[in-house]
């Protein structure tokens, strides 16, 4: 018997890379006759570097990521996707993308853009992906091409 995946996960924040793996997901979700949820997770942690907390920050987030989402929502439906819905989270990434939010959803496959994290800066920050794939509870794939499996081109500096 084939695996089917009934409920699939994309983490979008409006990169490159997560478009990468948006288009992927649609994919996916199409040949599985399954659910795209589309999560975009607000990281609260950035609001602490502001001296005072200032909800007028979180609330321009929030009004971003809802756009975001509206956007990804309307591009996957025009590619005939029926069964598309949105969640947007306020914490760290790691654990939300990773746990919660599958957990809460009955996610059974998650896909993530690869990060372009260096060495240095994955040490210090830690990539997103990375602990995705060590703490999820589901499959993970974590998306490096585009749909004919080539590396997208890099822009020149």
């Amino acid at each position: 018997m084939l695996q089917q995946y009934k409920k699939i996960m994309v983490a979008v924040d409006g990169s490159a890379e997560a478009e990468l793996a948006f288009k992927k997901a649609v994919n996916v979700a199409m040949r599985n006759n399954g659910e795209l949820l589309l999560a975009h997770v607000i990281d609260t942690r950035s609001f602490q570097t502001v001296s005072s907390f200032d909800g007028m920050l979180a609330e321009q987030a929030t009004e971003m990521a809802k756009q975001t989402l509206a956007d990804y929502e309307e591009n996957a439906k025009k590619a005939g996707l029926n069964h598309v819905s949105t969640v947007i989270e306020y914490g760290s990434p790691k654990q939300i993308i990773a746990k919660e939010i599958p957990e809460d959803n009955h996610v059974d496959l998650i896909l993530l853009g690869a990060t372009g994290l260096n060495a240095v800066e994955r040490l210090f920050i830690g990539s997103v992906s990375e602990y995705v794939i060590r703490n999820a509870t589901c499959d993970v794939l974590v998306v490096r091409t585009d749909l004919e499996n080539k590396l997208p081109e890099k822009k020149k500096d």
